[in-house]
């Protein structure tokens, strides 16, 4: 298996597998492939696990399918893009490493890696369209790449150390990092029209990955174009709106 990113603003994951060779996504994240590549799509995919497995991964915001992309007869390639400007991170899972990945990271992995649900909370009918909070956790052995929106920035916290966060702004974790989501009182959310502040609070040991980018960030930049009453809107308005409101988190 050979990869390689390609690009700077909106990245490419471009795999080179050898005949034989498979790597696994949700369905509906392949970009291109060349014609020697096969698909197979199956709730198994993941690290196994069965159904269950599968309904652990909708838990954690996945999709309850998988598609399997494997070289047959001979070399192939696969490619992956991102979703939004941002960064394409490769994660190496050893069997015991363990980490909270936002639930839109996952671009794709080898067979043995694990998705399942990490964290969930409700944050409230004003926040994220009333969908809350969720987060994947990634296991397993073998190697996985995340997307992270806008630029990334890493902090390694040390014991007891606390980094607070707006949770659309954490794109991953280190699994022994203690996380948890607090409300600020009295500091009204003009992003979600809300009457508090809703943080991500991390407290290390631990690395954790911010992204500067969210997509709930884009969504109040564009409401004005998408909610009716600007000329511009109209029906390309509500596609993309459809489109925004389906990745928040």
């Amino acid at each position: 298996m050979d990869t390689k990113i390609l690009g700077t603003t909106l990245p490419v994951l471009e795999v080179t597998l050898d005949p034989g060779e498979s790597i696994i996504s949700e369905s509906g994240e392949m970009s291109w492939m060349t014609q020697s590549i096969e698909m197979s799509t199956h709730t198994q995919a993941a690290g196994g696990g069965g159904f269950m497995g599968a309904i652990k991964r909708v838990a954690g915001g996945g999709s309850l399918f998988m598609t399997e992309y494997r070289a047959a007869g001979r070399s192939g390639m696969v490619a992956f893009s991102t979703k939004l400007p941002g960064e394409i991170v490769p994660v190496q899972l050893d069997g015991n490493s363990t980490y909270m990945v936002h639930r839109h990271g996952f671009v794709c992995g080898t067979s043995d890696i694990v998705l399942g649900v990490g964290f969930q909370q409700k944050l409230g009918a004003g926040v994220f369209g009333g969908e809350g909070f969720r987060l994947q956790k990634l296991e397993g052995r073998g190697q996985a790449w995340i997307e992270l929106s806008g630029e990334m920035v890493t902090y390694d916290l040390q014991p007891g150390e606390v980094l607070r966060v707006i949770p659309g702004h954490v794109a991953m974790f280190e699994a022994n990092v203690s996380f948890d989501i607090t409300r600020v009182r009295g500091i009204r959310n003009m992003m979600f029209g809300a009457d508090a502040l809703f943080l991500a609070q991390l407290t290390g040991p631990g690395k954790v990955w911010i992204q500067s980018l969210t997509v709930a960030g884009i969504a109040h930049a564009l409401q004005p174009y998408l909610t009716g009453g600007e000329a511009e809107s109209g029906a390309a308005g509500g596609i993309i709106g459809a489109a925004i409101k389906g990745r928040l988190s």
